[in-house]
């Protein structure tokens, strides 16, 4: 039996709550569009991988294990974030329980902010809103991939990044 607890966090505005959906083996925060862009925008020690998926995007699926590899390999030097665009109704009954069948580590949160016209743009000018795509920052570098990886490939962009 999966028990369930909602935690709502509650800044300034309502437009900014947080929501925590707890589960066995899965925990996943509900954002919007501007608190996501505070990850975006961090400076930290770490390169940040950043990959917008769902769990209806094969070829999402397919790449998320070499996420979670390059997580593990460089957990010291890298920080993945794997930003779900599932539909927000679709949490507690696909989303968590994927995340829990497949043991993913890595911090998944769900992007809930219907302005995609807006905040896409905000991510990269050029990109379309197709999935998967990443983003990989590091201080002042960033730079936009719209399209599937191998573990090779991620692996070479991320080592770009940092001498790690």
């Amino acid at each position: 039996m999966i028990s369930l607890l909602l935690l709502i966090s509650c800044t300034k505005k309502e437009k900014e709550n947080v929501n925590t959906i707890v589960s066995e083996n899965a925990e996943i925060e509900v954002y919007n569009f501007d608190q996501l862009e505070s990850f975006l925008s961090s400076n930290t020690n770490k390169t940040l991988v950043v990959n917008f998926w769902a769990t209806w995007c094969k070829p999402c699926i397919k790449e998320l294990p070499y996420f979670e590899a390059a997580r593990t390999k460089y957990i010291e030097d890298v920080r993945v974030i794997l930003v779900s665009l599932d539909f927000p109704e679709k949490l507690e009954s696909q989303l968590i329980p994927f995340v829990r069948n497949n043991n993913i580590q890595s911090q998944v949160v769900l992007l809930d902010d219907p302005y995609e016209n807006e905040w896409i743009p905000k991510v990269d000018s050029t990109w379309s809103g197709a999935i998967p795509a990443t983003l990989i920052i590091n201080g002042d570098k960033r730079i936009f991939y719209e399209k599937s990886f191998s573990q090779e490939e991620l692996e070479d962009e991320i080592l770009k990044f940092k001498n790690i």
